[in-house]
């Protein structure tokens, strides 16, 4: 059996949780694994559960026995199924693989016909593996698909804005309450937002249906820092742009009444801000998170806005 092996990137970090039915049967996804240590934390208690029947054959349960003896013996892959002390060594040693603030680490592992999205959480008191096992060739035909990110239109089919696979909206109602969803990726034109049984909407009808209740949706893209220090014309000080808020707030404690740009820059250095994501959190604040201005990939490492391409004689036409 020909295995590789390698830290999960963050699209692919999706997947190694639980998914829908509509994700289950476009990636194929075969079942999942879920494990957990004793109280001696030697060795693992295991359950699985079938997802797809007809997927799930005798030729995939041998491969999948074949590949957990290799994590646990082959010291290739870490042996970090040998128990939960060698689960929780082997991810301080790949930090890398990190998410959920430190909590879980995910890893992918392939072979010819099946791909193996694995999430470890070592630490005591909780289940500390899941395996979630699809076909490769639908998975990965799926998140190639994904790549292309979710469209929200209004009624009229124009595009208002992008966000990738996995990110989140914020939905303001006509009332004032606000409500953070994340969206997944199904198709071109359908999206599922938030968790719900009837959680899956086509791209219109989803529009539709916010113009009808009032409501107004922004994107919460995960490429924008949670806050940043920022300067604007009107206001002498430093301020401080949240993610999906409008306005800015006042940052004088931590300015010490210090207003250059330079100290703008190290202050959103010390939080690992960029400048494109600094000017893009400005951008949002002020015009608008839909805007197109508000997404860090039009900027370069800079914070300059990046000018479009211009169209050749045949794009034009």
């Amino acid at each position: 059996m020909e295995l590789t092996f390698r830290t999960a990137t963050p699209a692919e970090r999706l997947y190694s949780a639980s998914q829908s039915m509509q994700l289950k049967g476009q990636t194929g996804c075969v079942g999942h694994l879920r494990a957990g240590t004793g109280m001696d934390a030697q060795g693992f208690l295991k359950t699985w559960q079938s997802h797809r029947q007809d997927l799930d054959t005798e030729e995939f349960q041998a491969e999948f026995e074949s590949v957990l003896n290799a994590l646990v013996g082959d010291g290739q892959y870490g042996g970090f199924l040998k128990s939960r002390d060698a689960m929780r060594d082997f991810c301080q040693e790949h930090p890398e693989s990190g998410f959920n603030d430190g909590f879980a680490f995910g890893f992918r592992a392939d072979t010819v016909q099946y791909s193996y999205l694995i999430r470890l959480q070592p630490y005591k008191g909780e289940e500390n593996l899941f395996i979630y096992c699809y076909r490769r060739d639908w998975l990965d035909r799926h998140m190639k698909q994904a790549e292309k990110g979710i469209r929200f239109i209004n009624p009229h089919y124009e595009e208002k804005f992008r966000i990738m696979d996995g990110d989140k909206i914020r939905v303001r109602r006509f009332d004032g309450h606000q409500s953070d969803y994340v969206c997944r990726y199904i198709d071109d034109y359908h999206v599922e937002v938030g968790d719900g049984w009837d959680n899956l909407y086509h791209i219109c009808q989803f529009a539709e249906m916010m113009e009808r209740n009032g409501n107004s949706v922004i994107p919460l893209r995960s490429s924008l820092p949670v806050v940043c220090y920022g300067k604007v014309p009107e206001k002498r000080a430093i301020v401080m742009f949240e993610r999906g808020f409008d306005g800015y707030r006042s940052a004088s404690f931590a300015t010490k009444g210090r207003t250059s740009q330079k100290l703008v820059d190290e202050l959103n250095g010390e939080l690992g801000v960029t400048k494109a994501q600094a000017a893009a959190m400005l951008a949002g604040a002020m015009r608008g998170w839909a805007d197109p201005a508000a997404d860090p990939k039009n900027y370069n490492e800079q914070g300059q806005p990046i000018k479009p391409r211009n169209r050749d004689r045949s794009d034009a036409r």
